[in-house]
């Protein structure tokens, strides 16, 4: 059963390094949460490193730029890493050929800007569906329509036996209160279709393991016992630090708000968080209702 706290600080001496998880726990798609902001603040200041470890489909540098517009101050974190740096490591390698189908916003195009960590990469070109090689997906076309929507270009695509490249494993995300369709929607819809998905963020090793090498380039070599990865995603940010055999805050007051209620105190129910858990067949180390 997973031990409930009411604060970091209760546990952050056992723990080196946070692998925190962004949306939902450190800020709502529009701004930081200012108990969240004083909890990495206070980690960083005993000594702590804090790697944002964040699902979205952009590089670091793009991330780091949208956090700077929303505010979340520098001093709360050391270094990040994204789904989309391991997605694009992957396109760039080559693993859904040349010539890609993009599903996304524009907003996410940045995807496509040049990298330099991988040697002698891809020429990537932008086709029509008719003319791919692969699909990369950093999210539905408008993350507010039904998934169900994109059925026929993604039954096109598995007739033609094209790879979708998932650069945001999350089924969903809530920005400013308002519930959004995410990659990992569309890549579980191809699936059940019986296409063929790539994953590279949480809970899957990719994004683990650039995590360890931002690390290292951090000089910060720590073992998996020194890590605590913090989030709302039981299938994301709790399933991903079991597989790693690394120890997890679970902030229940995100996405499973609706599932477990939290008492005046602002922790979780008990109960209601040992049934959501066993539901998810999933134990966190820790629970807490938000990030403080």
């Amino acid at each position: 059963m997973s031990q409930i706290i009411h604060s970091l600080a209760e546990i952050s001496d056992r723990y080196k390094v946070l692998f925190c998880d962004l949306w939902g726990c450190v800020h709502d798609g529009v701004r930081p949460y200012p108990a969240a902001v004083a909890a990495l603040r206070a980690f960083r200041k005993r000594g702590g490193f804090v790697l944002l470890m964040t699902n979205a489909p952009r590089h670091r540098a793009s991330v780091a730029r949208h956090l700077d517009r929303m505010g979340l101050s520098r001093d709360t974190w050391d270094v990040i890493a994204t789904s989309g740096d391991s997605a694009r490591a992957a396109m760039y390698r080559g693993a859904v050929g040349r010539k890609v189908w993009f599903i996304g916003e524009a907003h996410d195009l940045s995807f496509f800007d040049p990298i330099r960590v991988v040697k002698d990469p891809v020429a990537i070109e932008q086709v029509p569906l008719e003319e791919a090689e692969g699909i990369v997906c950093t999210g539905p076309f408008d993350p507010f329509a039904p998934v169900e929507d994109l059925r026929p270009q993604l039954l096109y695509a598995k007739q033609k036996g094209l790879k979708l490249l998932c650069a945001n494993p999350d089924i969903v995300v809530d920005r400013g209160g308002r519930r959004e369709w995410c990659a990992g929607a569309v890549a579980r819809l191809y699936e059940e279709m019986g296409g063929e998905s790539l994953y590279f963020g949480k809970p899957h090793p990719a994004i683990y393991d650039l995590a360890r090498a931002r690390l290292a380039e951090m000089g910060a070599l720590v073992a998996e016992r020194d890590i605590l990865a913090v989030g709302d995603g039981i299938a994301t940010d709790i399933a991903g630090a079991m597989r790693e055999d690394i120890d997890s805050l679970f902030l229940t007051a995100g996405l499973a708000a609706g599932e477990i209620a939290l008492d005046a105190n602002g922790d979780p129910d008990p109960a209601a968080l040992e049934a959501y858990t066993r539901a998810h067949m999933t134990t966190p180390t820790y629970a807490m209702g938000y990030l403080r």
